[in-house]
């Protein structure tokens, strides 16, 4: 090929690649149909004009809507998690994989130049193609000439390597070292498309990661109210245990005076008894809280005793929950942008496979030194080369590509329909919390008004008794009443506490990434654009 041959072929490669598309839909964000306003919700809607002590408004979402409890060792337990959990470190460690998923991705927009060198000792066979020379023609002028021509050249080592003698051919030495080069022209974007699908991966493993941050916090909250429920019901056993041994003796006492029968001395011992039952199962599900609490804070068991041992009120709630605007949820709930993130790298698949039923050009060369003599590489004229393009077009492949597309394409509709169930389901979830909350809310404002009750039929008894009334026996059971009612009001506020939890889970909020986690994470990708 000549020179201007060269030049024209060359040129046409560039406006090729220049002039390249690439095939495959694009992909354009997918709406989440959110509602105009929470109003239309009805959980809200049933709720609006109810008067309860934690209002819903929309307005923005508290980032770190945990702190609104007001319990610093909360907020210290869940900023530990954070930065220890097992959990969100190994989702750390999957972003960063995916990241480098990515970077090799990307590489491949790129020439790739490799660097070799060698030396062998070579003996070429007897019975092989010298063997076809003589054959064909030993003792040839050409053969001959050739022989005495690179025999002189190698000084012997290498006799008649190129000539092929009848006589055969000594073993010899060959170098060589240089460089070899290849790069894919991208005319049809089948790498821009695979480099489309590592984004996406990225985005979905960085929306796993957030996910899974934003369930941990949940857990630690929940299970922090639970302690405190726990705790605080232990109390109230303890002392419906000493009530049950007052009335047990009181019972004893009537009874020996003849004052009752035998019958309400032992229905006071059964009451005795089922009262100390609670304290160990008590006893044992606050161990089982605290060894989950430490879990989730990466810690050994027992570490968390000492610390949260001493009984605490359960975190009260806010008297209002911002809970954002709809229109916002797709950006905030990180299911739905993985769910994006994933329809995201289904359309470039298929773009990646809509590409190879196209030919792929490739450019490719090599340069370097050659010679049978080590001191002959510094020599110009051991240089040799090769530089060229190359084509590959599919023409059969047993339906393999067709198989592939449809496949993909199949996979594409299976992730559009997971996004539209995420969205569907997330907004299920608040619609459920957003009225989990509020009943919660109105169950606690009657039991409230139930101890409330019960505390004044105590102070009533108290009363009597002292007046020389009645006995002591129903202070007693007024106490033990209202210890009943106390227990229930702990329980109502534990589950109102663990709704405002569920609800801001469900509304997406609370997550983000440390500094160290987004090192972490960034580390690889840092590395990459430094190569």
């Amino acid at each position: 090929m000549t020179n201007k041959a060269k030049i024209k072929f060359g040129a046409a490669i560039w406006l090729l690649w220049l002039t390249g598309c690439t095939v495959g839909p694009d992909f354009e964000k997918p709406s989440a149909d959110p509602p105009g306003k929470w109003a239309d919700f009805p959980a809200v809607k049933q709720y609006e004009q109810s008067v309860l002590p934690s209002k819903i408004l929309e307005a923005p979402l508290e980032k770190e809507w945990w702190r609104q409890f007001n319990d610093r060792l909360l907020s210290t337990l869940i900023e530990r998690a954070i930065n220890k959990n097992m959990t969100l470190r190994t989702a750390s460690a999957l972003l960063a994989q995916s990241r480098a998923l990515r970077g090799i991705a990307s590489a491949d927009q790129f020439p790739g130049l490799n660097g070799n060198a060698s030396y062998s000792r070579l003996q070429p066979s007897k019975k092989g193609i010298l063997n076809l020379s003589q054959a064909l023609g030993g003792g040839s002028s050409f053969a001959t000439s050739t022989n005495t021509s690179m025999g002189t050249a190698a000084n012997g080592t290498g006799a008649g390597a190129i000539g092929f003698p009848a006589a055969g051919v000594q073993p010899f030495n060959l170098y060589q070292y240089g460089f070899d080069a290849s790069w894919e022209l991208d005319l049809w974007g089948r790498v821009q498309r695979e480099l489309e699908s590592a984004e996406a991966a990225v985005e979905a493993s960085r929306e796993q990661h957030h996910t899974a941050q934003l369930s941990v916090i949940a857990e630690v909250a929940r299970n922090y109210i639970e302690l405190r429920r726990l705790q605080g019901n232990r109390n109230i056993a303890t002392q419906q245990r000493d009530i049950a041994q007052e009335q047990l003796q009181l019972a004893g006492y009537k009874a020996a005076r003849g004052l009752t029968t035998d019958i309400d001395v032992e229905t006071a011992k059964n009451g005795l008894a089922n009262a100390q039952a609670q304290l160990p199962q008590l006893d044992q599900q606050i161990e089982q809280t605290l060894n989950q609490l430490s879990l989730l804070l990466s810690e050994q068991p027992g570490m968390l005793t000492a610390e949260l041992s001493t009984p605490q009120p359960i975190p009260a709630i806010p008297a209002q929950v911002n809970i954002g605007l709809p229109s916002e949820l797709a950006l905030r709930r990180p299911d739905i942008r993985e769910a994006q993130a994933n329809l995201h790298k289904a359309l470039a698949n298929i773009g990646m496979a809509t590409a190879d039923f196209y030919p792929r050009f490739t450019l490719s060369g090599s340069a370097g030194l050659q010679a049978l003599r080590l001191k002959d590489l510094a020599n110009w004229s051991a240089l040799q080369y090769a530089i060229g393009p190359s084509i590959m077009l599919p023409i059969f492949q047993g339906g393999r590509l067709v198989s592939t597309l449809e496949l993909r394409q199949a996979e594409h509709q299976q992730a559009a329909i997971a996004y539209r169930n995420t969205v569907l389901t997330a907004w299920h979830d608040i619609d459920n919390s957003l009225s989990a909350y509020n009943e919660a809310q109105r169950r606690q404002q009657a039991l409230l008004a139930a101890l409330q009750s019960n505390t004044e039929a105590l102070n009533l008894k108290q009363q009597r008794y002292r007046q020389g009334v009645t006995d002591f026996l129903p202070v007693l059971q007024a106490k033990a009443a209202r210890l009943q009612a106390e227990q229930s009001e702990i329980d109502g506020a534990s589950t109102t506490a663990t709704n405002m939890v569920a609800l801001y889970k469900a509304l997406g909020g609370g997550w983000r990434m440390t500094q160290e986690q987004e090192t972490g994470a960034n580390k690889i990708e840092h590395h990459e654009e430094k190569k």
